[in-house]
């Protein structure tokens, strides 16, 4: 069967009671040197990369949506828009904060900062897409072809 969204698949929001714009996640993270451009592969500094940045973004989303999806959902990543604005040193402890702002369909969109002891690290918004967990697995497995373009 072709990876279609037909009217079986398609979701609203009466799909997710309990989850209402305004729901706040948030996800810390201690800065080490695993966490920094040089041991990530994303520049030569040791500081808190900027994919490490866009990884505690999304945790605190999904901390948001914590137990307010139907059992066999989860989400994933759809978009990413996030400016690093600010180094973070090893040593300090960074907080992303994720606000739930809209619910169309499946897709939920965050805004999200990011902040250090010194002030704003990143700021920006996610889109994050809500799936059923086994239909997805399986079409990554390859049980269903990808539309044509």
């Amino acid at each position: 069967m072709p990876w279609t969204v037909g009217e079986s698949y398609r979701t609203t929001v009466a799909s997710f009671p309990g989850l209402q714009p305004g729901r706040v996640g948030t996800a810390t993270l201690v800065v080490t040197e695993q966490d920094t451009a040089i041991a990530v592969g994303s520049g030569d500094v040791p500081v808190l990369a900027t994919p490490r940045v866009v990884l505690l973004a999304e945790q605190a989303a999904v901390a948001a949506l914590a137990a307010h999806l139907p059992e066999g959902s989860t989400t994933v990543g759809h978009r990413v828009q996030l400016d690093h604005l600010a180094p973070t040193a090893i040593g300090g402890t960074v907080t992303a904060e994720a606000t739930l702002r809209t619910i169309e369909g499946r897709r939920l969109s965050f805004v999200v900062s990011v902040r250090d002891q010194r002030g704003l690290v990143a700021a920006g918004r996610l889109t994050r897409v809500v799936v059923e967990r086994s239909r997805f697995l399986d079409h990554a497995a390859g049980a269903d072809p990808r539309p044509a373009d």
